[in-house]
């Protein structure tokens, strides 16, 4: 890489910047703090600020988030890479003109963010306090239970749009019922919860909702398969929001189907471990803020290649 073009470059797109030598000291984009305390390394390809910790391994996605079209096609001349990405696919295939899916919420629907748990509710209040779901989680989550009806003895985990209407649940039985889920014959093209998370921050991509409820910042999948055009990858390409991977163990294949798509628009990615339990909804939330500091980075070229040397 030229780096003289480089720091052109960035100079464009992060403006006036201090030469350290080993690192390029800008003014934060993100946070926007008045002295230079955002620092690009070239030679690592990363860059971190010290006030707000906004950090990456990727420059060329800091140029594509807060640069050009034009910016961005000259750092891939720069550094030997076409970019034949097109943005426009996430939005022509499978997208229709109808609103967004609304789901009721069943009506023997009890709310367990009161103050006094129900005398109905001891049991689902005892379940959630078993997978270690705190009050905190409950209040924020809305969650609450069923004692009859279609949904009779299970946990009821609603999700909410961005507009804060209803567009899913969950409903998980807490009496060891053979079927331990039985959810609304609606669409799982949503993004579970979506109200709650904040795209400019790193987002855990995860199996089921216990696992979100430990993960913090997270999405759950519901067991489903995304397809490139789904809502969720759509939303974060768009955002550019970092990813980490925390899928169960056994779900290798869905995984690796992921890890690609995102890997097609540049997102930076890392996996976490989650080797030794059976999900991350059965981890300390310690142990899984452990697991998510010390995750693998995802190399693009060294990932295609692990695949690629697999396959043969």
């Amino acid at each position: 890489m030229n780096k003289k073009e480089a720091q052109k470059i960035l100079y464009e797109t992060l403006g006036h910047y201090a030469d350290k030598g080993s690192e390029l000291l800008f003014a934060c984009p993100s946070c926007d703090h008045h002295k230079r305390k955002f620092s690009v390394n070239l030679d690592k390809n990363a860059y971190k600020c010290w006030v707000c910790d906004y950090h990456g391994r990727s420059i060329r996605r800091l140029i594509r988030r807060f640069g050009s079209y034009i910016q961005l096609q000259k750092w891939d001349g720069i550094s030997d890479r076409t970019d034949l990405e097109r943005f426009d696919e996430l939005f022509m295939d499978g997208v229709s003109g109808e609103g967004k899916a609304k789901v009721q919420l069943p009506e023997e629907f009890i709310s367990l963010c009161s103050d006094k748990i129900p005398a109905t509710g001891t049991y689902a209040y005892r379940y959630l306090s078993s997978r270690g779901v705190t009050k905190a989680d409950i209040l924020k989550w809305k969650i609450g239970y069923c004692f009859s009806g279609e949904y009779r003895n299970r946990i009821i985990v609603p999700s909410f749009d961005d507009d804060g209407d209803c567009s899913y649940f969950i409903a998980r039985s807490y009496t060891g019922d053979s079927y331990k889920y039985k959810n609304p014959r609606s669409s799982k093209d949503i993004v579970f919860n979506e109200l709650f998370i904040n795209w400019n921050k790193d987002l855990v991509i995860v199996e089921g909702v216990f696992d979100a409820l430990v993960a913090g910042n997270a999405v759950p999948i519901l067991g489903s398969t995304l397809r490139s055009n789904s809502d969720l990858i759509r939303k974060i390409v768009l955002n550019d929001t970092p990813i980490y991977i925390a899928l169960d163990p056994d779900a290798r294949k869905k995984e690796n189907k992921i890890i690609q798509m995102l890997l097609k628009y540049d997102i930076e990615m890392y996996k976490i471990d989650v080797t030794g339990y059976e999900d991350v909804g059965s981890m300390p939330k310690k142990v899984f803020e452990e697991r998510k500091n010390n995750a693998s980075f995802i190399d693009r070229d060294d990932y295609l290649l692990l695949n690629l040397l697999s396959a043969v």
